[in-house]
């Protein structure tokens, strides 16, 4: 089952597209691959790599609550998006939004557990949901390394290694495995890193 979603997922111009202008800190071409996106999977990988570069409420407009036939990816980045979208909740929305993003990531992992968008958007939940509300970086840091596994095993479009080992640095450092976190932290910044990701490194987001 993970091989042939790995099968559908190579070779997609629109995607590679997309992780390099992410990476690049693009959102100038992000916003154009927006105007471009020819389907909903499309829609949902653009937004979900164009908001958090921008922070543009508009982006996270008009989303759905849920799919009626959705793949693994595309449940996997609806609850990325409901996940930002609850970050910019008000405290009577906040609550509704974590609930629904964390539904629709169960629907995405009963699918393709380690489809690697939803390894990915799992990972980011548990490293950034509230303590009360299960945020483990442990297991974060598990799921990024999986990432990296499986996209270093085969040619994913839209994530790279890099991105995958970062956040896995990010979840290490957050879980208090500081000296793996270091390790791998000076390691990747021996490697021409794309802005984003030295950025990451050099200036972690706060979890």
């Amino acid at each position: 089952m993970v091989a042939l979603l790995l099968l559908a997922m190579l070779s997609s111009p629109f995607a590679e597209a997309t992780q390099t202008a992410y990476a690049q800190r693009d959102a100038d071409r992000l916003r154009g691959l927006f105007e471009q996106a020819s389907s909903r999977a499309d829609s949902l990988l653009v937004r979900y790599r164009l908001y958090p570069l921008t922070e543009d409420a508009s982006v996270l407009e008009d989303l759905p609550s849920s799919l009626s036939d959705g793949t693994a990816q595309e449940y996997a980045l609806l609850s990325g998006l409901w996940a930002y979208r609850a970050g910019e909740a008000s405290i009577f929305s906040v609550v509704q939004y974590g609930r629904r993003s964390n539904r629709l990531l169960e629907e995405a992992k009963a699918r393709a557990p380690e489809a690697p968008f939803v390894l990915l958007v799992e990972g980011q939940s548990l490293l950034f949901r509230p303590a009360i509300a299960g945020k483990d970086a442990d297991t974060a840091a598990d799921r990024f390394a999986r990432l990296a596994e499986i996209v270093e095993a085969e040619q994913v479009s839209g994530i790279s290694v890099t991105e995958a080992r970062v956040w896995e640095c990010v979840a290490l450092e957050e879980a208090g495995q500081t000296d793996k976190a270091q390790a791998l932290r000076e390691n990747m910044l021996r490697q021409d890193l794309a802005p984003l990701y030295r950025q990451f490194l050099e200036s972690p987001p706060d979890v």
